[in-house]
């Protein structure tokens, strides 16, 4: 019982201090009054990764998961408050955040009206979860591609793969201890990924290794 309430304060600690690297942008963005060299839709596509998970810790009545996605979805929302504010293509950024809400708003009423309560809805939940966040962890494998390809990490940030496969791990553990899978499972591509680029940084990063740029990275 005392490891699970060490690893529930490492998911926390870690995953917040992780989604707080969105600061840095939201500091380029507020120092050039300008969004041009900031990516939209990792805001986006881990607001709404947050927003499910959140979903999944209610019902499972698991506070280290409502915590922690209620934190994440806040500071998205911010950020991306901050992107429309400073961006210049508004009309754009609005259709797919109108695209974003319309997905939500229809997994909200399948999940919650034509599902029955129970282990039925909260399994298709987390599968759903899953689903989506090994999708995002594999999302920036053509990166990886790319810097074998040029030989070059400095678009990779070194303290943010840390952070990624410290969380990773963390989340691994936690869904082993409580024996669930939608925990588990989708976390593990996160340490894979981690340690891949862990392995290009000792390969590469003496080339650059003064180069100090940041990515973000959705887990």
């Amino acid at each position: 019982m005392e490891f699970l309430q060490f690893l529930s304060w490492a998911c926390i600690v870690f995953t917040v201090g992780m989604f707080s690297t969105g600061l840095t942008d939201l500091k380029k963005m507020r120092a050039t009054q300008s969004a041009d060299n900031v990516q939209f839709l990792p805001f986006l596509t881990t607001c709404l990764n947050n927003l499910g998970w959140l979903y999944y810790g209610v019902l499972k009545k698991d506070g280290t998961l409502v915590l922690v996605n209620a934190i994440g979805a806040a500071l998205q929302i911010l950020y991306i408050m901050a992107y429309c504010h400073y961006t210049k293509t508004r009309r754009r950024i609005s259709a797919q955040t109108m695209v974003a809400g319309a997905v939500l708003c229809v997994a909200w009423v399948y999940f919650s009206m034509f599902l029955s309560q129970g282990e039925s809805q909260l399994a298709q939940l987390g599968l759903t979860c899953s689903v989506f966040t090994v999708s995002m962890y594999l999302s920036p494998l053509t990166d990886l591609v790319e810097i074998v390809r040029s030989g070059s990490v400095e678009r990779l940030s070194f303290p943010l793969t840390v952070a990624t496969f410290l969380t990773s791990t963390s989340w691994t553990l936690y869904g082993l201890q409580l024996q669930d899978y939608y925990i588990m499972v989708p976390n593990t591509p996160g340490i894979i990924t981690s340690l891949i680029r862990f392995f290009l940084f000792w390969r590469f990063a003496s080339v650059h290794q003064d180069t100090s740029t940041y990515k973000l990275i959705e887990i």
